[in-house]
């Protein structure tokens, strides 16, 4: 028995497939499948039985969920103890945070560079990605809080929504589109389109705008980043649908953006994980996060605080 094999029994027992589980931990259906059946060998025990496409864990599986919790916390702690005492000692503490790459590259420098003036004490790890690595980071622990787009995809986690954004039309300069006061999905009827993975909610959401609008999208490229989506319109290979928010920190871009419609709003929160008390340095790496975000934001990214934005 090992720590993989119980983080996958774990990730099975809070997803309820080995496809939910390989998503959480970042892993292949069959790497997840093979962890399970070397852990019910080592074990001696059946954990789950399999109805209606679904893994239903068994009596004895419900009664070790509690023991592999613990054991899977306290491996966690040993290793965040490491990289700490690794870090930087005894005398420093470790904040890992993960954000968005394009707010990892455009924003976060000058973020840090204040944090670590008021926290000199502190070691700070920057993690980046999409909203979905982000999750992952922190349900596996290599993230103490993390930017995410709400609602979230995983189990697990709580998170306190902060900020709210709409999606824009972008555009290389001197596009027809310019022209248009909004943007809809008619306006972009044969237009080269650059969108963000099927994977990610937003293309679920322009999808379905395309869709009741009876347009076919034309899709040339696909990518994973709203800064690459940025770059490639920038240098007129097709116009993109992305957060506002994101688009607007990718300033040596040179694009036009438009309202698009229907709307899509976007919400982000600072997530971190579930029933997990307020740290003070996380809540002040939040505060910090979310102030810089709304002070660099223009009336045209269409950001708004939510609830305060006092995120936790």
């Amino acid at each position: 028995m090992n720590f993989k094999q119980l983080e996958a029994f774990q990730a099975i027992m809070a997803s309820g497939s080995t496809t939910g589980a390989a998503e959480r931990l970042g892993l292949s259906q069959s790497a997840i499948s093979r962890l399970l059946g070397q852990l019910e060998e080592d074990l001696g025990l059946r954990l789950f039985i399999r109805e209606k496409g679904r893994l239903v864990p068994t009596r004895e599986a419900e009664a070790l969920l509690q023991d592999a919790h613990g054991l899977v916390d306290s491996a966690q702690c040993f290793r965040r103890h490491s990289e700490q005492l690794r870090l930087g000692g005894f005398k420093r503490r470790l904040l890992k945070v993960a954000v968005p790459s394009t707010l990892a590259s455009q924003l976060m420098p000058a973020i840090a560079k204040k944090f670590m003036h008021e926290h000199p004490q502190v070691v700070l790890e920057v993690l980046s990605g999409s909203y979905t690595d982000t999750e992952r980071a922190i349900l596996s622990r290599d993230a103490d809080i993390g930017l995410v787009r709400l609602p979230m995809e995983m189990p697990g986690l709580q998170a306190i929504a902060c900020l709210e954004s709409d999606a824009v039309c972008i555009m290389p300069k001197g596009h027809p589109l310019e022209k248009l006061d909004v943007v809809a999905p008619l306006d972009l009827e044969d237009v080269s389109l650059i969108l963000l993975g099927r994977q990610r909610l937003i293309r679920h959401e322009i999808d379905m705008a395309f869709r009741h609008a009876r347009v076919l999208p034309r899709v040339a490229i696909e990518v994973h980043s709203v800064s690459v989506a940025c770059g490639f319109v920038a240098q007129g290979m097709g116009v993109s649908i992305v957060n506002a928010l994101l688009a607007s920190y990718c300033k040596d871009k040179e694009f036009s953006s438009r309202p698009f419609s229907p709307r899509i709003s976007y919400q982000l929160g600072i997530a971190s994980i579930e029933n997990s008390p307020a740290a003070a340095l996380s809540e002040a790496f939040s505060q910090l996060l979310v102030n810089a975000i709304l002070a660099a934001a223009k009336p045209e990214d269409y950001t708004r605080r939510i609830d305060g934005g006092r995120p936790s």
